[in-house]
């Protein structure tokens, strides 16, 4: 239905750990006859390592380099990219996605994340020494917003509607 609008572009989903980006962006995928990219199990391919063994052993900021170098050497088309919830630290990264991506941000509220995120200390969730999750969601929350091209309230939604809810903007945004 809407495979032909989207051949040359990519649709990009950025948000909190635990927004829903890889589940629903590998559905999105299928529905629409795209691609699909989860940065997170693009790094972990590449570095040979889980993302929490990355960042136990390299540091945060050292991750977020390696997080970096992963999106840029992505050169992709009609595809879904779920990325990590840290990407928009890499100002290089995200305007690099922008290029030839729809930027969806998935938002959800802190209370949202807290009740679905319970694998805080094995996930792969980028915190540095010291920081909270509630800092991460504020110091990210204003980024996410800078680079999204739409921007969805998935807070209370269920999984099924924060699917329909992203194809709606997709349809909307291609117009079909």
């Amino acid at each position: 239905m809407y495979r032909k609008d989207l051949q040359v572009r990519n649709i990009v989903l950025i948000g909190m750990p635990s927004a829903g980006k890889s589940t629903v962006g590998v559905i999105i995928a299928k529905n629409l006859g795209m691609n699909f990219i989860d940065t997170d199990v693009l790094i972990q391919t590449r570095q040979g390592r889980l993302l929490q063994e990355i960042l136990d052993t390299e540091g945060t900021e050292s991750f977020l380099e390696i997080e970096e170098e992963a999106i840029l050497s992505m050169d992709c088309s009609n595809t879904v990219i779920a990325t990590g919830g840290s990407v928009v630290y890499g100002r290089k990264a995200m305007e690099h996605l922008k290029q030839n991506g729809l930027v969806i941000y998935l938002h959800i509220a802190m209370e949202t994340v807290y009740t679905r995120l319970r694998n805080l200390k094995t996930r792969g969730v980028v915190l540095s020494k010291g920081q909270t999750l509630e800092d991460i969601y504020r110091e990210r929350v204003p980024l996410y917003e800078k680079y999204a091209g739409i921007k969805l309230d998935c807070s209370n939604n269920s999984i099924e509607d924060t699917l329909e809810d992203t194809l709606e903007a997709v349809k909307r945004e291609f117009g079909r």
